[in-house]
């Protein structure tokens, strides 16, 4: 998301571990002991809002497969891993073109065609989803995309960006002009009947249970404005706070009360943090999950957050987005290794797998022609980490920032996913702490390696590592990111 991106680029700090600065980097000739007695929870796994993307491409089953299974897919004339993502975002949107009583959407100079998702309730005078004031054939590609990530096994989160434009107080689904509050206090509870009419809808209709409902994006955030590139809308805790409970009302009086609430989808680790502590135990009941988005980069006290959501009040944690401009693929995995040592969430959400800029993108496409492009090396390195950490494995602890390490009981099996974001070293995982290691035959770990900087390794696997004991050691390259699959562990 544009706007924020660009404030955030000039703000990400380094990373406070236990009260002290860490760079995050790996020291040479590193020894890493996994510890299987901490651990941090059920995995649930991986996902991608579906949103601008799928606006354009939500119609592919190539992407489908590529994004959603581990399937071999073919793309640009090679064979690509699927990534396995197993969760799907969808995006409600806020945008409409009709005319209610001489009113009509206030549109931003500013924002793309690609960007505007059409909302179903358009007609603020019948609240009745089977009147003509709704409109179930908006947002077809995006549907689409959601049926087909449901059909190949993800579950799913509604969210809203904006409220439909007639809820906002200028009727702009951008923000207000002065990026203040935007959503009509009068609207509180048609915002969560509209969000709970779609959930319905989606049962009924479309073959899609929603796990969960965050309300929410970004909206303590100041960047919605009038003239925003994108759909957005501030919202203040107090506001959050009153609409809440009415969305919990909505969803219960259309019997969906194993829909449960996230929430708030907040910028970062340290204002979700804030948004969190600001709410009072009665709205902190309502919610289930708490949504942070990573855009702190190294940066934030990733293990304030965790402390104060799982640790004090037992809610579950998700990185529902994140994204960074950088396509070697080298930041996102040095900032999911500080996720997975600080901050401790069971799911990860990357923003557009396909975008326009090559930075963002793991896959790139062209706004204009609508026509898909490169394949960047970062979609190598997710593979990296979605294609070995799978849902249900437990997370386990490394006592490094640079590694990340999760159980599969029922397989015996151990990953371990581990970045070298400096020069060519040794890194040697210690697994004395396990029962049992014994590995595959003769001791073998089966290995992935992405290098970043270009021309070397992309996702490739290497059967030429093996156990010495209890002990693996393997050389990485400068930049690179490699996974490790050791089989026969026991705890």
């Amino acid at each position: 998301m544009i706007t924020r991106r660009t404030l955030l680029a000039a703000t990400a700090g380094g990373t406070l571990l236990g009260g002290a600065l860490a760079t995050g980097t790996a020291h040479a000739d590193a020894t890493v002991a996994v510890n299987p007695g901490t651990s941090y929870g059920t995995w649930e796994g991986w996902g991608t809002s579906l949103a601008w993307w799928a606006n354009v491409f939500g119609d592919r089953d190539d992407f489908a497969d590529l994004f959603f299974t581990t399937k071999s897919v073919a793309y640009g004339g090679r064979t690509l891993p699927g990534l396995g993502l197993n969760i799907a975002r969808y995006n409600l949107g806020g945008s409409s073109w009709n005319t209610v009583d001489g009113d009509s959407m206030a549109v931003s100079p500013n924002i793309p065609s690609f960007k505007q998702i059409e909302g179903f309730w358009q007609d603020w005078r019948n609240e009745d989803p089977t009147s003509s004031a709704w409109n179930w054939n908006a947002d077809s590609a995006q549907r689409a995309a959601l049926v087909k990530a449901t059909q190949r096994g993800a579950i799913s989160e509604l969210f809203s960006n904006s409220p439909m434009w007639w809820m906002c107080l200028n009727h702009n689904p951008s923000g207000a002009a002065n990026g203040g509050s935007n959503l009509q206090s009068w609207n509180y509870r048609q915002h969560a009947s509209h969000l709970a009419a779609v959930a319905l809808r989606a049962k009924n209709n479309w073959g899609v249970n929603f796990a969960t409902v965050d309300p929410f994006n970004e909206p303590s955030s100041s960047w919605w404005t009038a003239t925003g590139t994108q759909e957005g809308c501030h919202i203040n805790a107090t506001e959050q706070a009153a609409i809440l409970p009415l969305m919990r009302s909505e969803l219960d009086k259309r019997g969906l009360n194993g829909i449960r609430l996230a929430a708030s989808d907040e910028n970062t680790y340290d204002l979700s943090r804030t948004t969190w502590n600001a709410f009072d135990p009665a709205t902190k009941a309502l919610v289930s999950q708490v949504n942070t988005h990573g855009y702190q980069s190294s940066g934030g006290r990733r293990d304030l957050l965790y402390t104060d959501v799982v640790t004090t009040a037992g809610k579950k944690l998700w990185n529902s987005e994140t994204g960074e401009n950088d396509a070697t693929g080298l930041t996102l995995a040095s900032n999911l290794c500080l996720d997975f040592n600080w901050l401790h969430p069971t799911a990860y959400c990357y923003w557009q797998v396909m975008d326009p800029s090559p930075g963002w993108a793991m896959i790139t496409y062209d706004p204009s022609s609508r026509q898909p492009g490169a394949v960047q090396t970062k979609y190598y390195v997710m593979a990296q980490f979605s294609r070995h950490i799978r849902p249900g494995m437990t997370i386990l602890n490394t006592g490094v920032d640079y590694a990340a390490a999760a159980y599969d009981p029922a397989q015996r099996r151990l990953v371990i996913v581990a970045v070298n974001p400096g020069a060519a070293q040794n890194l040697t995982f210690d697994l004395s702490r396990f029962a049992q290691v014994t590995g595959g035959t003769n001791g073998l770990v089966r290995r992935w390696s992405t290098q970043t900087s270009g021309g070397g390794d992309l996702y490739t696997e290497r059967a030429d590592t093996f156990l010495n004991g209890k002990r693996l050691t393997a050389n990485f390259a400068a930049a690179s990111v490699q996974t490790f699959q050791i089989d026969g562990v026991v705890v």
